[in-house]
């Protein structure tokens, strides 16, 4: 299976949305801060591995306590994952930290500032 093929980008969004539901509805961890989410996931094209992109909204502290919260969970988010979505190969979580959101939030700050000055 190519990397970007209509399969394999298929399963990229289903992994995406029952680990977006895992993550949210899920996981008890009093670490993992309310404000995280799932930006992308990247799915091997073996099955064997994802990539997925989490994004937290807080502090820098929050951030690392919702790493470790996830880092923690991770088998039973590969258990939960097999049982919700039907692959040969249930791939091996790794979480990436993407601060993206932050960084839109930010700039939307700065350039809402700038036009109230020029207002």
């Amino acid at each position: 299976m190519r990397k970007n093929s209509i399969k394999n980008i298929r399963i990229n969004e289903e992994v995406y949305r029952e680990l977006a539901n895992i993550i949210r509805g899920e996981i008890k961890d009093p670490r993992l801060s309310p404000m995280t989410s799932v930006v992308a996931v990247e799915v091997a094209p073996d099955l064997k591995t994802c990539k997925a992109y989490i994004s937290v909204l807080g502090d820098e502290e929050a951030q690392k306590s919702s790493y470790i919260a996830l880092k923690s969970a991770e088998g039973f988010i590969k258990n939960q994952l097999a049982k919700r979505i039907n692959l040969r190969n249930t791939p091996s979580i790794r979480f990436i930290m993407d601060n993206s959101i932050e960084y839109g939030v930010n700039m939307s700050k700065m350039i809402e500032d700038v036009n109230k000055d020029n207002a």
